[in-house]
């Protein structure tokens, strides 16, 4: 437990640096919160998280920075029965878990409409780049910053997200101030 204060009070070290926090946190499932894909394991099973996932949505609940799931998994039981076992289905305010042929463009699209964030106000994390690339991605194209990770969520990911999320931030202010 002592590992997950720690990387929680490194995750609260990491967002006090930056003026503007995102509203809402969008994490992938696969590969981006935990090691392995849903579709090849069994309820029956015990999942793990990567190592420092726990610590940082901690240290996100504790900012009060809302969080939500948009996965596309082919067996949505499977993975809402893991975050139960997990304990930290109850961090979510939105679970938007289903197979899709879009890039989560659903997914998006329902997790707007449950919380009124605007898509220029969330931060999104995956493994799957074609879910990020900005020329492909409908959810980049609405404002969504996205943040490709390699090894699951963990804190230099993390960092990199809301340095992203801060620049894409000023960059609207600054479209918004231009005179016409």
């Amino acid at each position: 437990m002592e590992d997950v204060e720690r990387v929680k009070a490194e995750a609260l070290q990491i967002m006090g640096v930056f003026q503007v926090l995102p509203r809402l946190i969008v994490f992938d499932l696969d590969q981006t919160l935990w090691p392995f894909y849903c579709e090849c394991r069994s309820k029956r099973d015990t999942p793990s998280l990567f190592p420092q996932t726990r610590g940082i949505l901690h240290a996100l609940k504790h900012q009060r920075v809302d969080v939500a799931i948009a996965s596309k998994s082919p067996t949505p039981d499977i993975a809402t029965t893991f975050l139960d076992k997990l304990s930290i289905r109850s961090m979510f305010v939105a679970e938007e878990i289903f197979y899709s042929w879009t890039h989560k463009t659903d997914h998006f699209q329902r997790i707007h409409s449950k919380t009124g964030v605007p898509y220029n106000s969330m931060l999104f994390f995956d493994d799957d780049n074609n879910n990020i690339k900005e020329r492909q991605s409908q959810i980049s194209k609405v404002g969504v910053t996205s943040i490709l990770v390699g090894n699951g969520v963990n804190l230099g990911a993390f960092r990199d997200g809301l340095t992203k999320f801060s620049q894409n931030s000023k960059a609207s202010k600054n479209k918004q101030k231009r005179p016409k």
